[in-house]
């Protein structure tokens, strides 16, 4: 059923709490799993102190201990690192791949009508090509 399941991963909490599910999807089905982070480009105005998700070294660092913490589990996984924003670059990756399905976390930005348009998850949720599995 869910034969590529990509997973999008941060510095999270909630990443860290999605990867449970994660590895029972992928167990279930014997998925491929392909992790995911996205090099964000930073503001004019913000240093790379402010996000670290805007350093390259830290993303890699990040994909490694992921990546390590599923083989702990039994699965092999793939990871990719890609640059720009977000959502964007998850749903092109999503495509390219053959996704299907996405498995996130959520931070619970995009519950307010006022922050809906600036979460990650929201605009995944409606770009995606690919069912969109959202762990609270």
């Amino acid at each position: 059923m869910f034969k590529t399941v990509l997973f999008p991963i941060d510095q999270s909490r909630e990443t860290r709490e999605a990867a449970d599910v994660v590895t029972n999807v992928v167990k279930k089905y014997g998925s491929r799993l392909v992790l995911l982070s996205v090099v964000e480009e930073p503001p004019p105005d913000a240093s790379s102190a402010d996000d670290p998700m805007v350093s390259p070294e830290v993303v890699a660092k990040l994909l490694e201990n992921a990546q390590s913490l599923f083989s702990g589990q039994g699965i092999q996984a793939e990871i990719l690192e890609r640059r720009g924003k977000p959502a964007f670059t998850i749903c092109d990756v999503a495509d390219e791949i053959g996704a299907d399905l996405i498995i996130m976390g959520c931070r619970g930005l995009g519950l307010t009508e006022e922050g809906a348009d600036d979460s990650v998850t929201t605009r995944v949720i409606n770009l995606s090509p690919c069912p969109v599995l959202i762990v609270p």
